[in-house]
């Protein structure tokens, strides 16, 4: 863009009226980030052309980076009374109208977006976030479930949080599971913090009521029930089987993983028995043993401080499995696991290393 804007710079020079190269070097410094040069020049564009609609725009959008709210209000409104069909205007204009606390405002320009592309995810994420703010929960929710369906992983998170609260809809755990889990598959870290207080209170960890422990395990297990439905292939063998399980008898091995990673996350015993067979193992034809995605798994369960995925652990690093053996390591797993199975290992490994020496 640097060497762009030496050449623009030269074509003005001799040819000053040239308006097409005056944009370009506005959008050469823009993208540059020097966005009060961009603003200098598309201003000089539009004192020749002011019915340049693109220019306008562009300055609309130089002078939101600016924070400059007003004027680039009074800008986009001049292009959306010029051509009342530009989507992507409409939707800056109602950014903008947003950040001036112009809420109906916002509202009525997100619902004009949506008329002319009623699929666009970002727009209907916006218009609940502004619903939210001036109406309350009622209003906004339909619109974030909208968003959510269209797969915006933010508007997932807060449908999540709905179905958690009962804002909006009536209150369902096991749906709230489904839709942190779907904005969790997409990096969102405030759904993931959910679904670990959610477990911390299925295990017990958080010092709730019973009543709300056995809540969540059971909507943990209502959400597990959920995913075969996505497989309707697959034949389920026993009240304990797991789609994972299944995908892996049908010769599936990496989809098995992958699945199977998804229910123990969901507390499955099963699935994490299994994983760490697999782990252990791999699968003949199918998984070399040590897979790195399972390691991390067991890695990040254990940091959440959940007691199989602990012990699991600490065996890996005693025996050197898919890791740098390390002993101590494993020993300092299992003093922070007080449960019988790890204090049993903890015993063995005790037993079996060396004595310091002696100074």
């Amino acid at each position: 863009m640097a060497a762009a804007t030496i050449f623009l710079r030269e074509a003005l020079r001799l040819q000053p009226e040239m308006i097409e190269a005056r944009e370009r070097l506005g959008q050469a410094l823009y993208g540059m980030g020097d966005v009060d040069g961009a603003v200098e020049e598309f201003r000089a564009v539009l004192q020749q052309r002011p019915d340049r609609v693109a220019t306008r725009h562009l300055l609309g959008t130089a002078l939101m980076a600016k924070q400059e709210w007003a004027a680039a209000r009074a800008e986009l409104e001049d292009v959306v009374r010029r051509d009342p069909g530009l989507v992507g205007v409409l939707y800056s204009l109602g950014f903008v109208q947003y950040a001036l606390g112009d809420l109906n405002g916002a509202i009525e320009t997100y619902r004009r977006v949506l008329v002319l592309r009623p699929e666009f995810p970002d727009a209907r994420y916006s218009l609940a976030v502004v619903l939210k703010l001036a109406q309350g929960d009622a209003g906004a929710t339909k619109e974030f479930l909208a968003a959510a369906e269209a797969g915006h992983p933010h508007a997932q998170y807060f449908a999540g949080t709905a179905y958690a609260k009962g804002f909006g809809v009536e209150r369902s755990l096991p749906l709230a599971i489904a839709w942190w889990s779907r904005a969790v598959d997409q990096g969102s870290t405030a759904a993931s913090g959910e679904l670990l207080q959610l477990r911390r209170t299925a295990l017990g960890w958080n010092r709730r009521p019973p009543a709300e422990r056995q809540a969540a395990l059971q909507a943990f297990q209502e959400h597990r029930a959920t995913l075969w439905a996505g497989f309707p292939e697959l034949a389920r063998d026993g009240d304990d089987d797991t789609v994972g399980a299944a995908l892996l008898r049908q010769g599936r091995g990496r989809e098995a993983v992958r699945m199977l990673i998804r229910e123990a996350n969901l507390l499955s015993e099963p699935a994490q028995g299994l994983l760490e067979a697999i782990y252990y193992h791999g699968v003949r034809g199918q998984l070399p043993a040590h897979d790195p995605k399972v390691l991390a798994y067991f890695q990040s369960a254990a940091a959440e401080g959940q007691v199989r995925p602990r012990i699991s652990l600490a065996r890996f690093y005693a025996g050197g499995l898919g890791v740098p053996q390390d002993t101590a390591r494993a020993i300092s797993l299992l003093k922070a696991t007080p449960h019988d199975d790890a204090q049993r290992l903890l015993q063995e490994l005790m037993a079996s290393s060396p004595a310091p020496a002696r100074p």
